[in-house]
């Protein structure tokens, strides 16, 4: 079957005008595949144009304030790699005097960093010949050949990465890489692939088998949590609220969200009440609760879903520890926050 060319010949017609794909910049391009890893192009593109209007350089990217990077990132999620990415601009700039590393094996060592983003960045920018493996990749070959060892396996990706380094063009391996990821992006979709006009509709294993739907196989491993999330929104009489800042390991590290009070079931007004008896910031002041939301706004991650209450505690005095509630747009914050931030009117 010689799937090698015939994706490149469908590439070459079907490929979206992206504007990663109009430079080999190796900042350019590292900047894309961070920003498109657990993100859609749709909605990875802005980000990408704002982060590259914002800081155009990996000097740029490098002397930033870690608070900037992560605003510019609010709503993407996964921060984690904002934060890789800010550190690793820092490690270019300071330790490989703004050489961009130009081999796999180095790229690799950039934090936040792993096979596939190194192995589509050394081919497109450095043309080395290493094909990528992504959620796409898997999804297409596991279709047409028919592949049902599990993907999240370790098992499962040495046999696609062996596979897909068998099929790429080794003269174009830029064009071969992007070409399978566009295929699987476009044409070989998760959910209802129009197989009619795909073209290996004659070789397709699994549509000869009626097994697309089925492929590629995943284990599931992750039992997801469930939080009660309770965030306390104080309006003082000076017009001031807490924000504060979340330290330690996690998702949301280093970002800015109201006082926080977990519970193990849904909270009642009573419960909120008891818990705000222990707030330093409340003693001596009279203060009044009310519920922002009575039902509760799900917040999906991939290993837990947040169930959030917002509730309002209205304060007869002034906080002299807080943030004008005008600038609390300002900090970086959770979606979760900055949806509220956006609909309640302070």
């Amino acid at each position: 079957m010689d799937i090698t060319n015939k994706l490149i010949a469908w590439y070459s017609i079907n490929k979206r005008d992206l504007p990663w794909r109009n430079t080999n910049n190796p900042y350019f391009i590292w900047l894309s595949e961070i920003i498109l890893q657990q993100t859609q192009v749709a909605q990875g593109l802005p980000y990408y144009l704002s982060f590259t209007s914002k800081f155009p350089t990996v000097f740029d990217l490098a002397k930033a304030e870690e608070s900037q990077v992560l605003k510019l990132w609010q709503g993407l999620g996964y921060y984690s790699r904002a934060r890789n990415l800010h550190a690793s601009a820092k490690y270019i700039v300071e330790d490989l005097d703004g050489q961009f590393p130009n081999t796999y094996k180095e790229i690799i060592k950039l934090k936040g960093v792993g096979d596939y983003t190194a192995s589509a960045i050394a081919s497109i920018c450095f043309n080395e010949n290493t094909a990528v493996v992504d959620g796409n990749v898997y999804r297409a070959l596991s279709r047409i050949y028919d592949i049902a060892t599990p993907i999240n396996t370790g098992k499962g990706f040495k046999e696609f990465k062996a596979l897909a380094q068998e099929l790429i063009d080794i003269e174009q391996p830029a064009t071969f890489n992007q070409a399978i990821m566009e295929f699987g992006a476009r044409q070989c979709k998760p959910k209802n692939p129009d197989c009619s006009v795909c073209p290996f509709n004659m070789k397709c294993l699994a549509l000869e088998k009626n097994s697309i739907g089925e492929l590629p196989v995943k284990l599931k491993t992750l039992k997801v949590k469930k939080k009660f999330f309770n965030f306390i929104v104080m309006v003082s009489s000076d017009q001031k609220t807490i924000l504060e800042k979340r330290e330690g390991k996690g998702i949301w590290q280093n970002l800015y969200q109201f006082p926080l009070i977990e519970t193990l079931m849904p909270a009642t007004i009573q419960d909120i009440e008891k818990e705000l008896q222990g707030f330093t910031m409340l003693k001596k002041k009279a203060f009044d609760v009310s519920i922002y939301n009575e039902e509760d706004i799900i917040h999906k991650l991939s290993h837990q879903h947040l169930y959030t209450k917002f509730w309002i505690v209205t304060i007869d005095g002034k906080l002299l520890e807080g943030v004008s509630v005008e600038k609390t747009t300002d900090f970086p914050v959770p979606i979760l926050i900055g949806n509220f931030l956006e609909n309640f009117n302070f």
